[in-house]
């Protein structure tokens, strides 16, 4: 897969920027402060639908604009993809596969595939875990778009019971009501860690590789995903669930 074309219209700093790319490595040179960061981050937006370097869109639609676009042309094999996407902060984005209006944002995950290096990844090994259960929720949910549903059904049943415990002294039925959330909860939230229990333990052999390229042929090095509960998915959902 490769990246042919990015187009940007109201995105960050740019009125209208058009790139056009070709295969191998490609290299934005330019003084700080002109941008080159912004177009970095929407091809990583466009592969996770999340941001890098902030937690909501607003900052990513020029000021003053009431939306911005991000459209992408993606080659893989003999396979053309144009993908339109439609930010509007507070909303829910819009998103056009091929022209073709797609159900649901998240539809275009998976179409572009990236693997991103920045500054703030240092996060990864110096910031609160929950920067280390993102980045590999990412990456599972470009491996299997379908993931991103569950993550979102996830996010919805914690605010759920969350505003219901607040509201608990006013709810009769707040015991067998939690009971139905707290269900949900540990259903969703199984599945999502089964996944990084998973792809932990494939990527294991790449990071000892990689890792004995740096410190030598003899050193090892080992990494695992720890849960706070032992019990996942694992003997009821196929592997090719997360593939």
């Amino acid at each position: 897969m490769w990246l042919q074309q990015l187009s940007l219209t109201d995105i960050r700093s740019y009125a209208q920027a058009d790139i056009h790319l070709t295969p191998g490595v490609t290299c934005f040179i330019g003084s700080n402060g002109q941008g080159k960061t912004n177009i970095v981050e929407m091809v990583g937006y466009l592969a996770t639908l999340r941001s890098h370097r902030v937690a909501t869109d607003t900052p990513l639609v020029r000021e003053g604009c009431d939306f911005g676009i991000v459209r992408a042309h993606v080659v893989e094999g003999d396979r053309h993809v144009t993908i339109d996407l439609q930010i509007t902060p507070g909303q829910a984005n819009k998103a056009r596969i091929n022209r073709a209006a797609a159900g649901r944002a998240r539809d275009i995950l998976g179409i572009v595939r990236v693997v991103m290096f920045a500054p703030e990844d240092l996060s990864l090994v110096k910031g609160d875990p929950s920067e280390r259960r993102a980045f590999l929720d990412d990456i599972v949910i470009q491996r299997a778009p379908r993931m991103a549903g569950v993550r979102a059904d996830y996010d919805r049943v914690v605010k759920q019971r969350s505003a219901l415990l607040k509201s608990g002294s006013r709810d009769p039925y707040l015991d067998s009501t939690l009971d139905i959330w707290d269900e949900q909860l540990a259903a969703l939230g199984a599945e999502i860690t089964d996944a990084r229990v998973r792809l932990v333990a494939e990527l294991q052999p790449f990071v000892h590789e990689r890792y004995a390229a740096v410190a030598g042929e003899h050193s090892a090095t080992h990494v695992t995903y720890q849960p706070r509960c032992t019990t996942t998915l694992a003997a009821r959902m196929p592997t090719s669930q997360i593939r």
